[in-house]
């Protein structure tokens, strides 16, 4: 079943790559349908895939079907947009699984730090995999959440301030920004992590309340504004990234028309060859400004990588393993998800 998956996502990229300009002016005749869409920040490149969609169903339908993107959490608080789709209050919103696990426990899975995830397009197909798997499907049911695809983040890195962390052991008392598996691994290894919200992270990295943040590397680094009272920044700690899927409110999306249902999963290709464009895009502008204020970029030997995966890698994985089966879920099944079709999609 995970091959096919694979097979599937690949093909219809393909396809949706070679079609989209030859159909986009094939008109989807529908009604007039307008939603909103809750995140939170600024537009930047962790925001291409939703802008992607708004921008393909409106084409393709003459602007019948509207999807208003809300930023800035002008809806809803980034730790709420979930409890926003259960309560119908918004169709659409994006938001980060480690922000509340005991909400989405399976989703946790894919926050687990140091997965095999060379490259966006392995993630893709991993994402893609985990979000169909049935008992990820049913437990985000209970939010009347449909998973549509995943923002795909990049490898997270830190930015900090006071003493660079130079060796395994530097990090030890540290008060860090770190989510979800992240976090674990970090405890690990003696750093002290804290869930701080993206909005958030700037004042308390400013204020002292933390020594250091992990955000997707480059892109939001610069975006938060990190890079202006950051001192130093890891360039190889690639600790993992965090699962941040857009979802959508499954009453609203039972009242749509099929049509229009379609419409949503044939852009979802074309969101993810935005989001690599422009997360792409985004280091190449990014690595220029972190040179020029002066930032110490950390390069991690071999060997200290390696002494970080020992202690923060199998350890957090085997835990969350025990844990989910546990609570209930099929956490063996989970991670092997995880693992194969990593291991088939690098192939």
């Amino acid at each position: 079943m995970i091959k096919r998956t694979i097979m599937s996502i690949a093909a219809l990229t393909a396809v949706a790559s070679l079609a989209f300009g030859a159909s986009a002016a094939e008109m989807v005749d529908g009604p007039e349908v307008n939603w909103n869409l809750s995140t939170w920040g600024k537009q930047r490149a962790f925001t291409a895939s939703a802008e992607t969609i708004r921008d393909y169903v409106a084409e393709r339908t003459g602007g019948k079907f509207k999807i208003k993107i809300h930023y800035g959490e002008a809806l809803s608080k980034a730790k709420e947009n979930l409890d926003g789709i259960k309560l119908g209050a918004f169709q659409m919103a994006m938001f980060c699984s480690a922000y509340h696990p005991a909400k989405n426990p399976t989703l946790s899975g894919l926050d687990l730090p140091f997965l095999p995830f060379p490259n966006l397009k392995v993630q893709t197909a991993v994402h893609e995999a985990f979000y169909h798997d049935p008992a990820v499907v049913k437990d985000l049911a209970r939010w009347d959440a449909l998973l549509l695809m995943s923002s795909l983040l990049p490898q997270y890195e830190f930015t900090g301030v006071g003493k660079p962390p130079l060796t395994l052991e530097d990090w030890n008392g540290m008060r860090v920004r770190a989510l979800g598996g992240i976090g674990e691994a970090m405890r690990k290894i003696g750093a002290v992590p804290t869930t701080v919200p993206a909005p958030e992270v700037y004042t308390s990295l400013e204020r002292g309340t933390i020594d250091a943040a992990s955000f997707p590397f480059t892109y939001a680094h610069v975006a938060y504004r990190l890079t202006d009272i950051g001192k130093w920044y890891t360039a190889n700690m690639s600790p993992g990234a965090n699962n941040c899927p857009i979802v959508v409110n499954i009453p609203a999306y039972e009242k749509l028309p099929p049509a229009y249902q379609q419409l949503l999963q044939d852009a979802k290709p074309l969101a993810y060859e935005a989001l690599y464009k422009a997360y792409d895009a985004a280091d190449k502008k990014n690595f220029p400004i972190m040179k020029e204020k002066g930032m110490l970029a950390i390069t991690y030997t071999d060997e200290e990588l390696a002494k970080f995966r020992a202690v923060g890698a199998k350890p957090v994985w085997d835990e969350w393993i025990a844990k989910m089966n546990g609570d209930g879920y099929p956490g063996d099944h989970l991670f092997e998800v995880i693992v194969t079709t990593a291991k088939q999609a690098s192939k």
